[in-house]
């Protein structure tokens, strides 16, 4: 195909991940996947193959993630130009999993392009991106599937099949286009009629409309950058976010605040030296405070951070990235603690490693997280269970449920604001992808965006741009019953990739 083939992968690569939001260029998407497929395709050894398939991913996860320089403008302890190194280095690494889909493509190819290769590229995907979103805590950001949301009513076949499955069958279509091109029309004529179906369904498939009496929710969003963030001992920012929470009405409200703005404590039985040793308001006065913009019906969502003491409460032996539930009498009537934490945003892996290196947190603050138990509901009075999931953790398909003990809707409080301009436009686009896969509504709040409603559909009922100050109030959207994905999870993810790898090597067997 060309002199330069590890170049013109790279370049597909980062062409490819301008199909993602905040471009959304999803034909783009499509035309780096065809160019990958016809390189592994010609690659003259399975070296040539992986090398192809490893340049792909640089070029794509370079582009995709140049939001990850943005976290070390924040970080006082490593300087800024470290940012840059950083994302290309986790773009390195990422890159092995589409290396692997690549070397287990070409191991089963033909002699010329045929569905088989495509099938079992497919289905490689699938299983490499799964393994993404697991190995080393995992890191699921945008999947294939997600660049689907634009075209919604195709983004909603992941409650079908899941996200990862969807990213393979997005391989699988990239793939017939290009075998159409080369005059086999065999593939197209499935995947081509099945996509443009599942696109103009997207009328027929929008969950109803909030009953009439439905509960309110509001979503503050006070507009704090990064810098700023811990400031409400001002008192200013407390109350920026009190003013921006409205008023009681007659229905019962949610009010939703979002993490990483609120510093002073919240819970009390602390020793004494927590509260004044470190300048904290009393926590009774801050709860007071936030208390103060709630009816006897309302309940707030809080982001804030929860402290764990030595035996003999001497020092602060951890920490836990918490949700407050407030009621109107200023009692906490429940609490979340983030189980998914970011490495090197909530804790430094290795730390015996890389603290003599000086690398650190890219966050403010010395001490690592403590992890929590996983995904669990709040019982929220007019509102019924409600799920949380704190910031990185609804990123991960399939993790964010408690299945026990299905919840009416997903708070997902988050601080974007170390994410740059793309990292935002991204998360709120992984949120609705969880929206759909679950049925569920999702309530997103961030301190300068992009805070949002989403329906149990993926769309946005009300949102909050980037960089601005304001509020989203709407009627709590519907749930839908439970989805085909939220019975069985990614169990249907890994049934489609061996139902294609089957389909491939049934194919390829035959033609031997």
């Amino acid at each position: 195909m060309t002199r330069y083939p590890a170049l013109v992968a790279l370049i597909a690569g980062a062409v490819a991940a301008c199909g993602f939001a905040p471009l959304d260029l999803w034909p783009l998407l499509l035309g780096g996947l065809i160019v990958l497929l016809v390189l592994v395709q010609d690659a003259p050894s399975m070296r040539a193959a992986l090398w192809r398939g490893w340049a792909f991913g640089v070029g794509h996860f370079t582009v995709n993630n140049n939001w990850f320089q943005h976290a070390f403008d924040f970080q006082n302890k490593m300087p800024p130009v470290l940012g840059y190194f950083a994302a290309v280095g986790l773009a390195l690494y990422l890159a092995v999993f589409p290396m692997a889909a690549a070397g287990v493509a070409w191991r089963f190819r033909g002699r010329r392009a045929d569905v088989a290769y495509v099938l079992i590229f497919g289905a490689a995907w699938i299983a490499t991106e799964y393994l993404r979103a697991r190995l080393f805590t995992g890191y699921a950001w945008d999947p294939l599937s997600v660049a689907w949301l634009p075209v919604i009513g195709v983004a909603r076949m992941s409650a079908f099949v899941g996200t990862y499955a969807l990213s393979g069958l997005t391989v699988v279509l990239a793939g017939a286009i290009w075998l159409a091109l080369r005059k086999d029309w065999r593939l197209a004529a499935v995947m081509v009629p099945v996509t443009g179906a599942a696109a103009l369904s997207a009328p027929l498939t929008r969950a109803p409309e909030p009953a009439a009496n439905a509960p309110l929710v509001r979503v503050v969003q006070p507009n704090v950058s990064q810098d700023q963030r811990g400031e409400s001992d001002g008192p200013l920012l407390l109350k920026r976010l009190t003013e921006l929470s409205g008023r009681p009405g007659p229905r019962p409200r949610l009010v939703v605040w979002p993490e990483g703005v609120v510093r002073d404590m919240i819970e009390d039985g602390y020793p004494d030296w927590a509260y004044f040793g470190f300048n904290y308001a009393p926590p009774f006065w801050t709860r007071r405070q936030i208390a103060s913009v709630l009816g006897p019906r309302d309940t707030a969502l809080v982001g804030g951070t929860a402290l764990y003491f030595s035996p003999d409460r001497a020092r602060v032996a951890s920490a836990a990235n918490s949700v407050f539930a407030i009621g109107r009498g200023a009692q906490i009537i429940g609490r979340y603690d983030k189980a998914h934490l970011v490495p090197y945003g909530e804790y430094l892996p290795m730390p015996w490693l890389l603290k003599p290196l000086g690398l650190a947190r890219l966050v403010p603050g010395d001490m690592d997280f403590s992890p929590g138990a996983g995904p669990r509901n709040l019982r929220i009075p007019g509102f019924g269970p409600v799920g949380v999931q704190l910031c990185y953790e609804i990123i991960f398909s399939g993790q964010v449920v408690d299945r026990a003990r299905r919840p009416r809707l997903l708070f997902n409080p988050s601080n974007d604001a170390w994410f740059g301009r793309w990292g935002p436009p991204q998360h709120l686009a992984q949120a609705r992808l969880r929206a759909i896969e679950e049925g569920l509504p999702i309530i997103r709040a961030t301190p300068n965006g992009i805070s949002a409603i989403i329906a149990a559909d993926g769309r946005l009922v009300s949102t909050v741009p980037h960089l601005t100050a304001g509020a989203a109030e709407a009627p709590l959207p519907a749930a839908l019953p439970p989805t085909v994905f939220s019975r069985v999870g990614n169990m249907l993810a890994l049934a489609v990739a061996a139902g294609l790898a089957a389909i491939g090597v049934a194919i390829r067997r035959r033609r031997r």
